[in-house]
């Protein structure tokens, strides 16, 4: 007897990750960069002091900061459920809790309908750079949410 369900055609490998992966890759390169050209002029300037010099890296380091901060989101589907890590926040949910998944035309996201009868954002998803790459995560998502939370897997388990 095996110990996990067959997987159900056009479903994605659990676990499935979920990321806006080009923005991220922008955000990170040109989070870098600034650090880079501020750390260097604050070298090369040589009417600055040294705490002067200081400032000019940490206000660099707080640009990266907040450049990484907002590369962090993603989307990670799992066999008991969704973790949902946006800018600051992580949420996890068990597939029951969703009810549905949305992005329709102009979304700057995804959103998931909670049972609890509120709407949450998950930045993991969004159409941005790549909007081909986030309508196919969403539809991906949608399916593993329709999936697992319709009771179909608790079927195949113990049939």
């Amino acid at each position: 007897m095996s110990a996990s369900p067959p997987a159900s055609p056009g479903l994605p490998e659990l676990p499935a990750t979920f990321r806006p992966t080009r923005t991220r890759v922008v955000l990170l390169t040109v989070g870098a960069a600034m650090f880079v050209v501020i750390t260097a002029v604050a070298m090369i300037l040589e009417s600055l002091g040294p705490g002067e010099r200081a400032s000019f890296v940490f206000v660099a380091l707080l640009f990266f900061g907040v450049l990484a901060l907002l590369s962090r989101p993603r989307v990670t589907a799992d066999e008991t459920g969704v973790t949902v890590v946006n800018i600051t926040r992580t949420r996890r949910l068990a597939w029951a809790e969703i009810v549905r998944v949305n992005l329709r035309a102009g979304d700057p996201w995804v959103f998931l309908d909670i049972g609890d009868g509120t709407s949450m954002p998950a930045l993991g998803i969004q159409p941005g750079i790549a909007r081909e790459q986030a309508i196919r995560d969403a539809r991906a998502l949608r399916a593993l949410v329709e999936f697992h939370g319709s009771g179909v897997n608790d079927a195949t388990r113990n049939g």
